[in-house]
């Protein structure tokens, strides 16, 4: 219990500078309800008291009375819709950027614990239900129950005897939607998982596009997609066909009130036994205000019903805390680019399953360049990635400058090792503005010098618009080669201390590649250098090369060295140069069982 009220004070605090709205949109209602309740009412007097009587004295001045109070009410209307509008919507802006200033704080590991296409979810589809229920309670949880309450006293001081009528509905309906809300909710909880699915399909399709087409997948693709809106939409069926239940039983309940209160009525009437036409007239129009607030809450449950799910989603990526943050008295500078590993163990589920990277202990000087290779699932991206902190060891430390990286503030450390992921990407934005996310700050000049050392300049050169040329969203303008490159001088742009190259020379070709690797050794000598590769010429000028093998150490010496000493380093080294080529797993095969 104490866990869902945390979940919806975790949201609701999200009106934040939208109280006033919250609080005046309410007011407003409510004056705007007793002015239309009491309308009926002075319906009344005029039938019993002018036209009954002739009394058009009393008519004129009674509506003239009725007249003002429903331009009030139409006014206090407005102003409660206007104020609803900018609470909701201000809530659901401050609810998105809640959920994405969280995520942006997520280290990996959180990541990973979440789709894309559910994280997609959750900021849009589940924020949008978010909105509508808040904006339905803000009007509706303060009209129905008001006009219910307002309408039933009216009712009952008009006449008691026919109020019972109102009770006994009243009963039936709430009755009823205990039954169907339960029911919906199951399903409600199911078709925003549908829509995870759905938007996955959507994702992976959209993005890999020319591979599907390559493949002549299209077919297949469109029947995947098929098969996740055909999940959707039996499962919307399901929820939406118990839900529309709703209407029917209302609409029951409200003809029959109206038979019995005007049967029954008529009978008081005609007997005269204490009702008059205008009092029966203002009941059956109390009959319509009591039963319309209850059709009114019963839409309300449902929303709510709906967006309970969605409130769930959306407390689940605010409640998840961040597994990496800086420390409370954080190190604001990174002295050197040296690296150690002190017997690091780390897998990536924590206390289970077995490691990914088992007891490495390692030491690189600053300014060295390091090779890194190893078959493909041997770790070598987890273990780079421990570098930058993006994620935490279990065991034992790492220590850049000689510091452990846990003491390091995250921003002075990222920026002082910088990555080029494995997986390269580049944002909307001319070519300066993707530079500029290595350093904010960088001239024009220092950009260029970057380029010059990713040997990405003579392509830039080329352009008509040279770096101010707009790169397409992903990069999709821009060759895989090319990108690469973009992407090694967005890094060198920050001036590192560490360089951290993930395979990111795959799709240039080698003499580009050594004229790479010539001139960061050149122009940044002082910069430690770790570069994976597949190729071993990528690494057989590196100070040291780093052989890893399922998550561990295999060699760590000089390419000289490694030729006389490391059986796996000298297999594919003599593979690769027989077949001219290729990668380490490739020539791993070529060149026989090493065990």
């Amino acid at each position: 219990m104490q866990k869902r009220k945390n979940k919806w004070l975790r949201i609701l605090k999200e009106v934040r500078q939208y109280k006033k709205d919250a609080v005046l949109s309410p007011l407003c209602t409510i004056l705007c309800v007793i002015l239309e309740i009491l309308i009926p009412y002075l319906t009344a007097s005029i039938i019993d008291r002018g036209i009954a009587v002739g009394n058009m004295g009393h008519v004129v001045k009674t509506g003239a009375l009725m007249a003002v109070m429903a331009v009030l009410a139409m006014f206090f209307g407005i102003q409660a819709g206007r104020h609803t509008a900018r609470a909701a919507t201000g809530f659901a802006c401050n609810l998105r950027q809640a959920m994405f200033s969280r995520i942006q704080d997520y280290s990996f590991a959180n990541i990973d614990r979440f789709s894309t296409a559910g994280l997609v979810t959750r900021l849009t589809t589940d924020v949008t239900n978010m909105q509508n229920a808040f904006q339905m309670m803000l009007m509706m949880m303060t009209r129905a129950p008001v006009t219910l309450i307002v309408a039933l006293v009216m009712a009952i001081s008009i006449s008691a005897r026919l109020s019972v009528v109102f009770l006994g509905a009243m009963a039936f309906l709430i009755f009823m939607i205990g039954i169907l809300m339960p029911m919906a909710m199951k399903y409600f909880h199911q078709m925003f998982r549908k829509y995870d699915a759905v938007n996955e399909s959507i994702k992976e399709n959209v993005g890999a596009i020319r591979v599907v087409k390559a493949y002549v997948r299209e077919a297949y693709e469109s029947s995947r997609f098929q098969k996740a809106v055909t999940e959707l939409y039996n499962n919307s069926i399901s929820a939406e066909r118990i839900v529309s239940l709703n209407a029917p039983v209302m609409m029951m309940t409200v003809y029959a009130c109206i038979l019995l209160i005007s049967w029954f009525g008529a009978q008081m009437i005609v007997k005269g036994t204490g009702l008059t036409t205008g009092q029966l007239t203002s009941l059956l129009s109390y009959v319509m205000n009591i039963l319309i607030s209850l059709m009114m809450l019963s839409m309300v449950f449902v929303m709510i019903t709906q967006s309970a799910a969605a409130a769930q989603r959306i407390d689940e990526v605010l409640e998840e805390a961040p597994d990496i943050v800086s420390p409370e008295k954080p190190l604001l500078s990174v002295k050197d680019g040296s690296i150690d590993f002190d017997h690091v163990t780390f897998s990536y589920t924590k206390g289970s399953g077995r490691p990914v990277l088992s007891d490495v202990d390692l030491h690189i000087h600053s300014g060295e360049t390091v090779g890194i290779i190893g078959g493909t699932g041997s770790s070598k991206s987890s273990l780079v990635n421990l570098i930058s902190r993006l994620y935490d060891v279990n065991e034992g430390c790492v220590r850049v400058g000689g510091e452990d990286v846990r003491k390091y503030d995250l921003t002075v450390l990222r920026s002082a090792a910088a990555v080029v992921l494995q997986k390269n990407v580049l944002f909307s934005g001319t070519i300066l503005e993707n530079l500029r996310w290595g350093n904010p700050d960088a001239t024009e000049e220092e950009c260029r010098e970057a380029c010059r050392m990713a040997c990405a300049d003579e392509f830039i050169e080329r352009m008509p618009e040279g770096y101010e040329t707009r790169i397409e969203r992903g990069g999709t303008n821009v060759s895989g080669g090319q990108k690469q490159r973009l992407c090694i001088a967005r890094a060198l742009v920050g001036k590192p201390k560490i360089l951290i190259m993930d395979d990111s020379t795959s799709a240039v070709d080698t003499a580009t590649d050594a004229r790479i690797r010539s001139a960061l050794k050149n122009a940044a000598p002082e910069t430690t250098k770790l570069i994976i590769a597949q190729r071993i010429s990528s690494v057989e000028d590196a100070d040291r090369v780093l052989v890893m093998d399922d998550g561990k150490i295999a060699a760590f010496d000089t390419p000289e060295r490694l030729l006389e000493t490391c059986e796996i380093y000298r297999e594919v080294y003599e593979s690769q140069k027989q077949n001219g080529g290729g990668d380490f797993d490739e020539a791993a095969a070529k060149g026989g069982d090493r065990k």
